[in-house]
């Protein structure tokens, strides 16, 4: 997900009750909601499509998730000393114990890739231990309704708490409650939806259930089967879904993909991402996409030109 649905995650959670477990509480659930995406820094050495490989990984796994809070946890204990120490720590501040800066850390970063899974990007949960990617199909990457839910229920308990109202930490709790409603109707459209294109002509071998922005009621569904592929629209309250069963070829099978992908960095990195790839041959080359990006503004990111070695 976006780092403003994951910060928003970590402050209704310490709305709903959990920052009054000690101080700087907040800033270990939202810098912690945001903290496996550490990765994002390979931007500064990595090129083009060369991330591909390398975000979601590391960062996201078990090691990192147990190690990052311990690292966060200990700089905010620091910090909080160092204040004591300079006489400029704030009188209203909780004292901070690091045993529950340690677990507020580690709440928000499991947030992090929970959230990244419910999306058809993917993310690898088990990194180094295993390559595999896993996929939710559950929420758009960046989903209006989530923002909306948790910014309400934060904006609200903040509220309360400014004017010394009772209970204060009632939107936070009613927003989380709501998003978990939300994501279960989701999960159930995406997967009945799945299972429905599964049982109708061309009964694909593979099929991705994908949300779409704001209409979450709507999948786009994307399928795969020997070497073609297709997509059209489906919708909870019924419509018009025009399949055409024939599809259009994937050309994957190209011997010439696996020899002029070798050695190319970008290439590598984009089919080991790529859970959908498609090519496109052209008289400069062949253009490697991904059939969930086939459509979208963001298409130029995730592809890469394969030539003739010289």
């Amino acid at each position: 997900m976006d780092n403003l649905t994951h910060s928003l995650i970590g402050a209704a959670l310490g709305q709903a009750g959990l920052k009054r477990r000690t101080g700087l509480a907040m800033p270990a659930l939202i810098i912690g909601a945001n903290l496996p995406d550490v990765d994002a820094s390979c931007f500064l050495w990595l090129e083009g499509t060369e991330h591909l490989g390398f975000r979601r990984g590391i960062t996201h796994g078990p090691p990192a998730l147990v190690l990052l809070p311990v690292l966060l946890a200990g700089l905010l204990w620091g910090f909080d000393r160092w204040q004591t120490r300079r006489g400029t720590r704030p009188d209203g501040r909780l004292p901070a114990r690091f045993g529950w800066l340690f677990l507020l850390s580690l709440i928000g970063c499991l947030s992090h890739p929970l959230f990244d899974w419910f999306n058809t990007y993917g993310i690898r949960l088990l990194e180094p231990f295993s390559s595999r990617w896993f996929y939710g199909d559950t929420l758009f990457i960046i989903d209006i309704w989530v923002l909306a839910m948790l910014g309400l229920g934060v904006r609200q308990s903040l509220r309360r708490e400014r004017v010394g109202a009772a209970r204060s930490a009632r939107p936070a709790r009613a927003a989380l409650l709501a998003l978990s409603a939300y994501v279960g109707v989701n999960i159930v459209l995406s997967q009945v939806s799945a299972d429905l294109a599964r049982m109708r002509e061309p009964y694909p071998a593979i099929v991705v259930s994908q949300p779409v922005p704001v209409a979450f009621w709507r999948r786009e569904i994307l399928w795969r089967s020997a070497g073609r592929h297709g997509a059209y629209d489906w919708s909870l309250f019924g419509g018009a879904r025009a399949v055409d069963v024939s599809g259009k070829p994937t050309n994957m099978a190209d011997p010439r993909i696996a020899a002029w992908a070798k050695g190319n960095s970008g290439a590598e990195a984009f089919l080991f991402w790529s859970r959908m790839p498609l090519a496109e041959v052209g008289p400069k080359g062949i253009l490697l996409t991904d059939q969930r990006f086939a459509q979208s503004p963001a298409r130029s990111g995730f592809t890469v030109t394969l030539k003739p070695k010289p």
